[in-house]
């Protein structure tokens, strides 16, 4: 595929024609202003090294030159440009909960949505990690694996909804269990795992395997989102009834921010509260930046690549050429008959 980066600039091809008919115009002024002072054979005998023909040449590659100059500026493209990148970051799991607690609006506009906000500005920030991303509820499951394409990872998180797991629940000790799985065998690069939940944990045993995941060299960390007050569920994302228990009870969700805690410590890491600011971002990223990094290589795609250092090298070579010509014919060449 080709394409112009700046197509715009291909408007300066209307002006060639007009300098191509102001220096035809300058020529017939000359040529009749020589004329005044006698016959052209005649004159062109008194100048023998005159060469008409070179000063036409010159002009042509200067004209070449401009012409090139539009098509660089506008900066041609095609193809695909493959780079390897080497980044310096740490292994980071991201995991979601997707229940239906997580509809609940106590946090603006609602839990699930406000999770994905700040999620996304932590893998904005974290662009030189390796980055994972699991979704969670009564089961957890793999929604990308482990990758340094980090805008991937944005593309995945803008996909969640609570459909993506049929089994209700807020199964936090499977996610770290599977959160395990993702990370690779690089004993240099730091491991850890943010998981963002309203802390109604139906498993009870992630302080236990948050343990292990800790002892392992694993870094646990919890953002809780909600509040303690609780907050009733609505019945589907955008409907206004919530929903009942099977007493008809309204089912009231709460954050548990004592269990959120206790999985944390035993995790090795810390637990923040998420709000409408973003000091729950802040705080991850400081806790984050003091985790040793490790190199790692990527290839990174492009959709165009850049040709317009392939026209520059010709300009450079048209305007060598018409420096090399003189407007006269070189004495040291006289024998040489390209230009009579």
């Amino acid at each position: 595929m080709f394409r112009f980066g700046n197509p715009e600039y291909l408007w300066l091809f209307f002006a060639m024609p007009l300098l191509l008919a102001v220096y035809i115009y300058l020529n017939i002024r000359k040529r009749k202003d020589v004329q005044k002072l006698g016959n052209l054979s005649t004159l062109k005998m008194m100048m023998p090294e005159l060469s008409l023909k070179r000063s036409y040449l010159k002009f042509w590659l200067i004209f070449a030159a401009l012409c090139a100059g539009i098509f660089m500026i506008a900066r041609p493209q095609f193809g695909t440009k493959v780079e390897t990148v080497e980044k310096e970051g740490i292994e980071l799991v991201i995991a979601i909960d997707v229940s239906n607690s997580m509809l609940a609006e106590d946090v603006s506009p609602n839990r699930l949505a406000r999770a994905k906000q700040i999620l996304s500005r932590l893998i904005d920030l974290r662009r030189n990690d390796k980055v994972a991303l699991i979704v969670f509820a009564g089961e957890a499951y793999v929604q990308m694996p482990l990758t340094s394409d980090t805008q991937s990872a944005k593309i995945f998180l803008n996909t969640i909804d609570p459909n993506l797991v049929p089994i209700q629940g807020t199964a936090i000790g499977q996610a770290i269990s599977l959160g395990m799985s993702c990370f690779s065998g690089d004993q240099e690069m730091s491991k850890a795992m943010v998981i963002i939940t309203d802390g109604e944990d139906h498993g009870g045993s992630a302080v236990d395997i948050a343990a292990e995941a800790a002892k392992a060299g694993v870094m646990i960390n919890l953002v809780g989102i909600g509040s303690p007050d609780g907050s009733p569920i609505p019945a589907t994302e955008y409907g206004s009834n919530f929903m009942t228990d099977s007493e008809g009870n309204v089912v009231v969700s709460r954050l548990n921010e004592q269990m959120a805690m206790e999985i944390a410590q035993s995790g090795g890491g810390f637990y923040v509260r998420a709000d409408n600011s973003n000091s729950a971002v802040r705080a991850l990223e400081t806790q984050l930046d003091e985790l040793q990094t490790g190199k790692t290589t990527s290839l990174t795609y492009s959709e165009y690549d850049e040709k317009f250092s392939m026209l520059a090298w010709i300009i450079l070579v048209i305007l060598v050429l018409e420096i090399l010509f003189y407007d006269k014919k070189n004495p040291l060449f006289r024998n040489v008959r390209v230009f009579k």
